[in-house]
């Protein structure tokens, strides 16, 4: 819903000609307030896949979350630099927009590939592809335009399949063991794939 409400009112407020006459802190309010909830359940679903977890996965995700911390810094310094280097204050915009979606997006390759889950690698890498994509449009509006439709329609596709995967694997783990493992909480569950 972020990127959807959040890169979908920047789309309607910024360009030549916007549709919409909006305050400038609206579209970026709107998007931190669905990214804000988001952050939070990201953390509790990692926090969650590392009780009864051995020493290397704890390990691996706590250097996947390290690594989030790690790319978002990078990719702060990557766009100082280049709109420095070229002295053009409006590709920064497009470059936080586009970059932004395609750490996330990098991210969750990686995170996919640590937790055996081809749902999130795929995810990650439709997001990395839109996200490179999104910067043809070569203004503003494309860039947002592409990002709430292409990416936010990604991760609604993901949160559908992302709860039958779950559902699956619970009547799976019921059937297997006799024992609903909703009321077992037993988190590695959640990651066998």
């Amino acid at each position: 819903m972020a990127y959807v409400i959040g890169h979908g009112t920047a789309a309607l407020f910024k360009g030549a000609d916007p549709v919409l006459s909006l305050p400038a802190w609206l579209p970026i309010t709107l998007f931190v307030a669905g990214l804000i909830p988001a952050l939070v359940l990201g953390v509790r679903a990692g926090i969650r896949s590392q009780q009864g977890a051995g020493g290397s996965r704890k390990h691996a995700e706590q250097l996947l979350g390290i690594a989030w911390c790690t790319a978002f810094t990078a990719l702060f310094l990557a766009i100082t630099g280049l709109t420095r280097a070229f002295d053009q204050p409006g590709l920064q915009d497009m470059l936080w927009a586009a970059g932004s979606v395609l750490v996330v997006g990098l991210m969750n390759i990686a995170e996919g590939t640590a937790r055996r889950n081809n749902l999130h690698y795929t995810l990650g890498s439709w997001l990395a592809l839109v996200a490179a994509t999104s910067l043809f449009t070569t203004d503003i509006l494309g860039v947002y335009t592409v990002l709430a439709i292409a990416a936010g329609g990604g991760y609604a596709v993901a949160t559908v399949l992302e709860h039958r995967r779950l559902a699956a694997l619970s009547t799976a783990a019921t059937l297997r063991t006799g024992k609903d493992p909703a009321n077992e909480r037993q988190p590695d569950q959640l990651h066998l794939r």
